[in-house]
Order: structure tokens, then C-alpha cells, then sequence
């Protein structure tokens, strides 16, 4: 076994042993159990990450075999020394905070209030550089205490000796230099319980394979001192592979995500892959009625280099729409805000506000890819005609891809992406059909679409190759797509192809009356069908007369 199988199954078993943890005194699929896993699992992280650094500042450290207990025994100048070193490449953590120091105060009376203490002082260590905000401009601290979450007073010090005995089981160390695809998979098992789809914004997870393809298709090339954008940012998922894909110190993240607990999410996927630079970029409000990110001059929005995001297709925001469609808001919405439908509020289509808050928000030479349901490259409605019209007469649209079936396990909603360039020059898309390509598997009670590797890298070569190839793929140009009502649908483009066979006088005599011999079999099978149908009919009627 490879040290990355190796650690990556010892640290799935670490979460799942801090879910034991919380489903044995009660806390399992409550509320609050996700802020305690993730909370408990980043302290282990920033704990270790610490020791990790403190090895590379300090050369006495470097080959410690105790590397904790040989720092308690340094001066106090000697281990500020030290963190000045470190500096910003990991959280502050005082002598005191570090996991072996509780672990060995855990039979002390009330462990507990100490482990609330622990985390709280590490919060305000690093509230600079590790809280994310709020809209108004307030701090989500890193940490809160654990205790309360349990109600029993005497229960409240046997959980956290419990917590802080799994911390302690192995040491994350060796996989700080692991990168992207060891973090991703990480995260992904850490979240996969408490990231459902709640209704509110890009809660639920986009799969690995979808954010590989957008990322690998809007960056072909290296690149770096890029800015990269998600007004609906969920997890991450999107933004993390696309930062991977320009490198992870070539370029800054901004974020908005109406969800708290999305922006926790984010927050964490954002510190397991070192991009702890870009954490007070992630806010937490309303994107669309009051978007965060603005220019320099205060005059306007910010606009990105990037951007990717995979934005809620449906949802009630009935009361924020006379907002959204007045005066204010007119420049941004060009196509119009959609009507709130009398029976179903909750089936307002706000996906398509997000499409054109995105296009608003790239600057001049600015690509985007963005899931949205299958649906709207074809649909006929003012609002999504109108959306596509602007960015085919704008010359914007570079690739639009028909995923399979399910490749969402939460959804049934078919989905596509669509790629925008700002910078394109020829006057011509490529349009993707792959909704034949994966392997159905049961995921729970649903049913998911995989993508293989080889599927993957059909759809990312056959867009940067610019291929045409049957019933797959095909090129068309601004004026091709004028004419079929704007639609993104690579079906409808698609040569129509009659198989032609030569046949004698006398092959094509005996297929005229095979033809027919069968359509005289088939209607005299209908008859005889009709007529047993009528029968049981009468049957029916007359027992019911007769009751």
C-alpha cells in the first residue's frame, strides 16, 4: 500500500471515528454535528500542519522524534522566535494548544471548559487571516466551543476526552506534501454526510469529474496572477479545481455564498490546499441583492478572470424580486427577472439570474464555465432566449456540453455546461453532446452517472482539439445558431443520415409485401384484441348491474 492509500484510509477512519463519537452521545444527523466534525477535524489538521513547520523553521526540530514535547521545553523568546518564522504558512498555536497537551490534561476536572478554551484562543490567535465574513463585514471565527452542543452538564467532559483520544490516534504530517487530488478526496468523505441540498444556494457537492472537465477546458494553458470567482460558491468544488488547474499560488479566489454552512465548508477545503491567501475573500450574504466583490473605485462590481460556478436551478426568491428587477439592478439583468409563478414559488428559475450576474461580472478578456439545466439551451421562454441571444450576438459562447443523465445523484435535472470567452475571436462553438457517455451506478436510494477517465478526457480533448465527430460533437457558427432560435442543442445541429440500400426489382417486390403481411398480422391481432377488451368490458358492467 502507497503512503497516499495508506493515509488516506487512516484519515477516513479518523472521521469516522469522530462520528462515532458524536452518534454515541446522540449527535448523529443532528444539526449541529457537521460543526463539530469539521471543527475537531481542522484542529487536528492546523495542529499537526503547525509541527510540520515548526521542523522547517527551527533546525533543532528537524529531526525530532518528540517534536512536541522538545517544543514545550523552549524559551518563550526562543518559540516566538519561531513563529516568527513561520509566519503566515500555518495557524498560531501557543504551547498549550497543541492536542498532546490536552490529551494530557484530560482527567483533570471539567476537561471540558479547557477544551472550549483551547479552541476559542486559537480562533482569536488567527482571526485575521483565518476568519471568513459576513456581508457586513463581520467575522466567522475559525472555532466555538464543542460542549454546549451536549446537554447532559455530566456528559460534557467524557465527549471531549473521547474527541481528544481520536485526535491522537496518528499524525497528519507525512501528507503535507501531498497536493490537490489526496485533499479533494479528503474533503469530499469528510462533507458527504452534511452537504445535501437545503434549498438554499450551491449547498450540494459538484462531482470531481465535472469540475475536472471545466477547469481543464478554461484553462488550456499555464497562466498565473489570475483572479477566480464563485457568486454561489457551495464547498468549493469548482473553485478548488480550477485553482488547481492554474496553480495554487498564480492566483486569488473571491467567493459569495448565502449559506453559513457553505462558507464553513469553503473555509476548510480552502486551508487543507494552501490557499489560506484567498480566506478573506470568502463571504457569506446574498449575491444577487447585494453582491459583495466591487471594483477599486467603489463604482461598479468587480470583474474576473475566471469564473465557474454551479448555481441553484430553482428556488422562491419571491421576496427579493421587485428588488432584483428594479432600476438598480436593471444593468446586471439585461435579460429580465423571472415572474413568480402563482401555485409554485419555489420552481422560480434563479439559475438564470446567477448566468447573468456572471456575464456582468467578467472583465473584458474573462472566461466562465457554468452548469445550468439542459433545458435552457433550447428553451423558447423571453428571459433564457434572451440570455442566449446576448451571448451569441456578443461572440462569447465557446463550448456548451450535454453531461449524462444523473450525473448529479441529488438531482434528476438533466445539465449542461456552458463555456463563455470573452477573448474569442473566431465566430464559431462547439457543441458537445455526452449524455450517452458513463456507467450507471447506485449511489443510496439514487441512481448516478460515472465518468471514467477515458470519458473525461474524450469531452476536454475533443473541445480543445476542436473536433467534429458524428453524433458527439459538432461546429457551428453565430449566424447557424441565429437561425435555430439561438439553441445550444448539439442534437439539432447533427447531419440527419439515411442509409441507402441498392436492391433488385425483385428484393424490393418481396420486402413491399413482407411490409404488408405484417401490417394485415397486426390489424387483424388489434381486432381480435378490441374485441376480448369489449367483452370484458360487458362483463364488468353486467355483474355491477346485477349486485
Amino acid at each position: 500500500m502507497t503512503k497516499h492509500l495508506e493515509y488516506t484510509q487512516k484519515t477516513k477512519d479518523l472521521i469516522d471515528g469522530l462520528k462515532t463519537v458524536c452518534s454515541n452521545y446522540g449527535l448523529a444527523n443532528s444539526g449541529n454535528e457537521y460543526k463539530i466534525i469539521t471543527e475537531v477535524f481542522l484542529y487536528k489538521f492546523l495542529n499537526d500542519k503547525f509541527l510540520h513547520e515548526a521542523r522547517k523553521a527551527n533546525k533543532d526540530l528537524k529531526n525530532s522524534t518528540n517534536i512536541e514535547t522538545d517544543i514545550q521545553k523552549m524559551s518563550n523568546s526562543d518559540y516566538e522566535w519561531m513563529l516568527e518564522k513561520i509566519g503566515e504558512r500555518s495557524a498560531k498555536l501557543q504551547k498549550h494548544h497543541f492536542i498532546s497537551y490536552l490529551f494530557n490534561k484530560q482527567n483533570e476536572p471539567n476537561f471540558h471548559e479547557l477544551f472550549d478554551k483551547t479552541l476559542l484562543e486559537i480562533a482569536d490567535l488567527n482571526i485575521k487571516l483565518y476568519s471568513v465574513s459576513t456581508i457586513d463585514k463581520e467575522r466567522v471565527r475559525l472555532f466555538d466551543r464543542i460542549s454546549p452542543y451536549i446537554i447532559e452538564s455530566n456528559q460534557k467532559t467524557p465527549f471531549c476526552k473521547a474527541i481528544i483520544n481520536k485526535l491522537v490516534a496518528f499524525s497528519f504530517e507525512p501528507i503535507f506534501e501531498e497536493k490537490y487530488d489526496f485533499f479533494s478526496t479528503i474533503f469530499e468523505y469528510l462533507i458527504k454526510d452534511y452537504n445535501k441540498d437545503s434549498g438554499q444556494y450551491a449547498e450540494y457537492y459538484t462531482p470531481p469529474a465535472v469540475a475536472k472537465i471545466m477547469a481543464k477546458i478554461l484553462v488550456p494553458e499555464p497562466t498565473r496572477n489570475v483572479t477566480v470567482y464563485d457568486p454561489a460558491a457551495g464547498s468549493g468544488s469548482l473553485l478548488l479545481a480550477l485553482a488547481h488547474q492554474i496553480g495554487e499560488n498564480k492566483c486569488t479566489i473571491y467567493s459569495q455564498d448565502i449559506s453559513q454552512k457553505s462558507s464553513e465548508f469553503l473555509r476548510l477545503n480552502l486551508i487543507l490546499n494552501n490557499l489560506v491567501h484567498s480566506l478573506h475573500n470568502v463571504i457569506k450574504g446574498n449575491t444577487l441583492t447585494n453582491p459583495y466583490h466591487v471594483n477599486d473605485a467603489k463604482n461598479d462590481l468587480k470583474k474576473f478572470d475566471y469564473i465557474v460556478s454551479n448555481p441553484p436551478f430553482k428556488m422562491d426568491f419571491s421576496d427579493d424580486r421587485e428588488t432584483l428587477a428594479s432600476d438598480q439592478h436593471r444593468k446586471r439583468f439585461f435579460a429580465g427577472v423571472p415572474s413568480v409563478p402563482k401555485k409554485k414559488k419555489e420552481s422560480m428559475a434563479i439559475y438564470q439570474l446567477f448566468i447573468q450576474h456572471i456575464l456582468y461580472s467578467l472583465n473584458d478578456k474573462g472566461k466562465a464555465a457554468i452548469v445550468v439545466p439542459t433545458g435552457f439551451c433550447t428553451e423558447k421562454a423571453a428571459i433564457a432566449l434572451a440570455i442566449r441571444k446576448k451571448i451569441v450576438d456578443s461572440n462569447w459562447l465557446h463550448a456548451v456540453v450535454q453531461m449524462p443523465p444523473n450525473i448529479f445523484a441529488t438531482t434528476g435535472t438533466n445539465v449542461s455546461v456552458i463555456f463563455i470567452d470573452k477573448s474569442k475571436t473566431r465566430d464559431t462553438a462547439i457543441l458537445v453532446d455526452a449524455s450517452k457517455l458513463g456507467t450507471k451506478v447506485k449511489d443510496g436510494k439514487n441512481q448516478k452517472t460515472l465518468l471514467s477517465n477515458e470519458d473525461e478526457k474524450r469531452i476536454i480533448d475533443t473541445i480543445k482539439g476542436y473536433r467534429q465527430l458524428d453524433d458527439f460533437s459538432v461546429i457551428v457558427n453565430n449566424e447557424q445558431m441565429k437561425q435555430k432560435a439561438y439553441s445550444f442543442g448539439a442534437g439539432q445541429y447533427f447531419e440527419t443520415k439515411i442509409e441507402y440500400v441498392e436492391l433488385s426489382p425483385e428484393e424490393f417486390e418481396e420486402r413491399i409485401n413482407e411490409f404488408k403481411n405484417k401490417i394485415s398480422f397486426y390489424f387483424n391481432n388489434s381486432r381480435e384484441l378490441e374485441i376480448q377488451i369489449l367483452k370484458n368490458f360487458n362483463k364488468l358492467d353486467y355483474k355491477k348491474n346485477n349486485k
